[in-house]
């Protein structure tokens, strides 16, 4: 008996897709299956509600009866309301104040403790445990530390050695910088760890060619170490910057009574957003604050995109 001759259809399915990727398509097809169920899911937990934030920005909506859309009256409210540039100049004031604080802070702490070899995983764990340390429990410590005589030990320490009493978080003017003192000390931990890690990944061989050319320690640190550590500063600014604009546990803690302030001289953003949906129940004007607040994250992650392909 004679077989009867392929078919060319019969040809084309014997032969199968993977002996005709070479390996390196083998690696990407592999990559993305293995991507595909985390990017579904990251997609539909982040950018579905973050398109939703968007829709009912646009509407009139208090939880209690159906979004009636209005346009553009959530935003036409939001720049006539003078508390939104109260609040909005607050966030930016977490923001310049605290990262730059944080960071020199972090930096020198880290530089000096790169040279340190006795104890140094001991005093590294030392300064990472406020990191881990809960957000609401740290809060109320501080905020025992700040309260007046004859409770807060730091105006005990003040009527101590004859200096007046503070007010501290009573203060219009010194109520916001008290509340950094605890978001900036519970985050160096991070950026401290961050900054060790990029200190030990520079070779020791520039540090030794630079002392055999006669340059100070000073001069090492300005035209190597810092240098060097761009990619690394760059992100560190990048994530401290988002953390302080969304500041919220220490605020909201520290001033339970009163969780933007004296004259809401500590409200930041997303406190306001809190209040406006979940005590006025006002969603849709609550949702436009949120879409401010994410454009604003969203430019300073496109900023550090942008600096991160800069060369050195």
């Amino acid at each position: 008996m004679h077989e009867a001759p392929a078919t060319p259809g019969t040809e084309r399915r014997a032969g199968r897709l993977s002996d005709r990727l070479t390996l390196s398509a083998k690696r990407v097809l592999w990559a993305w299956l293995f991507l595909a169920v985390p990017v579904v899911f990251y997609g539909a937990i982040r950018f579905w509600p973050t398109a939703e934030a968007f829709w009912i920005s646009f509407t009139d909506w208090n939880l209690l009866r159906p979004a009636q859309f209005v346009g553009l009256d959530n935003y036409r409210r939001l720049l006539a309301d003078p508390l939104f540039w109260k609040v909005f100049a607050n966030t930016f004031l977490y923001l310049i104040l605290g990262t730059p604080v944080s960071l020199v802070l972090s930096f020198a702490i880290a530089y000096h403790l790169d040279r340190v070899r006795f104890l140094h995983g001991f005093l590294r764990a030392l300064y990472f445990l406020p990191f881990l340390t809960t957000a609401v429990a740290m809060a109320w410590v501080w905020r025992y530390f700040f309260q007046p005589v004859p409770i807060g030990p730091i105006n005990n320490l003040l009527a101590s050695l004859g200096l007046p009493a503070q007010p501290f978080l009573r203060s219009t003017l010194q109520a916001l910088p008290t509340i950094l003192v605890p978001a900036v000390w519970a985050g160096m931990g991070f950026q401290i760890i961050i900054f060790l890690a990029g200190l030990r990944a520079i070779p020791t061989s520039y540090y030794e060619a630079a002392r055999i050319d006669g340059l100070s320690e000073r001069a090492i640190l300005w035209r190597i170490t810092l240098p060097l550590l761009k990619p690394t500063l760059v992100f560190l600014v990048v994530f401290a910057s988002i953390g302080f604009l969304r500041i919220f546990d220490y605020v909201y803690n520290m001033n339970t009574n009163d969780p933007g302030g004296p004259l809401d001289s500590t409200k930041p953003l997303v406190i306001m957003i809190y209040q406006t949906a979940f005590k006025s129940y006002d969603v849709g004007y609550a949702s436009a604050q949120t879409v401010v607040l994410f454009l604003i994250l969203l430019a300073i992650s496109l900023l550090q995109l942008r600096l991160m392909r800069q060369p050195t």
